[in-house]
């Protein structure tokens, strides 16, 4: 991030401060025992007495623990930021917003790139598969040690969307609702396809050393290009056609395969950037997580969601072909038949699958309504588009 002065916003939190929990073990899905366990985490607004206004942000692949305000001495703020705050969806005057860095992560959670105390290296491919259902467990670790006994709401896009479906299934009388946004019950033979591209292009790399890098060059070139494959399929014909055209940059050396093309420039940069902040061995663990997820646990995800009492809205693009608005019908559709109160929105967006953190006047509207009537036990079902 950029480090200056940081702006003044009177619907911003502000200051934030990333905070560490740890516990000595955690049961992983697969039976085996993992430990000791790191979650990052950051907190914003005041728990009430009775701890019912709680409410847990999920993030996606390259999220972490930061979803609002400022670091000190930074002037980028968190990755949800437009969402959170006084007055925004998740209204910091009446919620207690929490937000952690997913287990596998690299931005203070343990993941591969932590120390193992058995060898006092970092555990790379040591560190044991995990699964989206692990760390949602984790979380509920954190859950537990802030002392709160049901969640006004799990919420989150993409792969947070995964783990929100997850605390519905596994943990459904610690949560009073769900927020899944533009997300799956499991991923499809297409979705499994680009992440397998990504990791081929990470552990192709030379640098990638059996997972073995963190003593030397680490595997830049195959982590930028699994992000520059990955941000394709983040966004939209139509968004490409806006934001770049078939504009030329006018300032790169003239060679046969140079990037000339704007859109080039800009998965180039995005890649990049990429490297600097996250670990290619999480990217691998990460997105077999995604890969492995199945909420329905291989029966009718209605047979599975029967008899909760839970609220649960969900949010889709149309724009949005990573994960289509088919793959969101799917949960409503479980949600109605096995009895559960669902709410349907699908968005008029041309952003793609990176609308979720862009459609941000839209997403406030939805919210907004919903947590108000989950608050105070409204009825919230519904189907309809905006």
């Amino acid at each position: 991030m950029t480090k200056g002065k940081v702006p003044v916003q009177n619907n911003s939190i502000g200051q934030a401060e990333t905070q560490y929990f740890s516990f000595d073990e955690l049961l992983l899905e697969n039976g085996e025992k993992f430990g000791p366990v790191t979650l990052a985490y950051e907190t914003y607004g005041i728990l009430n007495d009775d701890k019912s206004n709680s409410i847990l942000i999920l993030h996606a692949l390259s999220g972490d623990a930061h979803a609002a305000g400022f670091h000190k001495g930074e002037i980028s703020p968190g990755w949800w930021d437009s969402m959170i705050g006084p007055g925004k969806a998740f209204d910091t005057d009446k919620y207690y917003i929490i937000c952690s860095n997913i287990l596998g992560g690299c931005r203070g959670s343990t993941g591969p790139s932590s120390i193992n105390p058995k060898t006092n290296k970092p555990y790379a491919l040591d560190f044991p598969i995990i699964t989206i259902g692990d760390m949602v467990n984790a979380q509920k670790h954190l859950i537990d040690y802030l002392g709160i006994e049901k969640l006004l709401t799990v919420v989150g896009g993409s792969l947070g969307g995964m783990q929100a479906l997850a605390w519905l299934i596994k943990y459904p009388k610690r949560i009073k609702s769900a927020i899944p946004i533009a997300t799956a019950v499991r991923h499809s033979p297409q979705q499994i396809a680009f992440n397998e591209v990504g990791r081929q292009a990470i552990m192709a790399d030379t640098h990638w050393k059996s997972g073995n890098y963190y003593e030397g060059p680490i595997p830049s070139r195959g982590l930028a290009l699994a992000r520059m494959i990955g941000h394709i399929t983040y966004m939209s014909d139509t968004s490409m056609a806006k934001k770049f055209g078939r504009q030329k940059n006018s300032n790169v050396e003239d060679t046969k395969f140079t990037a000339d093309f704007k859109v080039e420039g800009y998965l180039h940069y995005r890649g990049d950037n990429f490297v600097k902040r996250f670990d290619a061995n999480s990217y691998l663990y990460i997105t077999k997580a995604m890969d492995n997820f199945d909420a329905s646990g291989g029966r009718m995800l209605e047979d599975v969601l029967r008899g909760l009492e839970v609220k649960v809205l969900v949010i889709a693009f149309k724009s949005d072909w990573l994960y289509p608005a088919y793959q969101s019908k799917e949960i409503v559709k479980a949600c109605k038949l096995s009895g559960i109160e669902a709410t349907y929105c699908e968005v008029d967006s041309t952003y793609g699958h990176d609308a979720f953190l862009l459609e941000i006047a839209e997403e406030t509207h939805l919210v907004m309504h919903f947590l108000k009537k989950v608050f105070h036990n409204y009825e919230v079902t519904g189907i309809y588009e905006i």
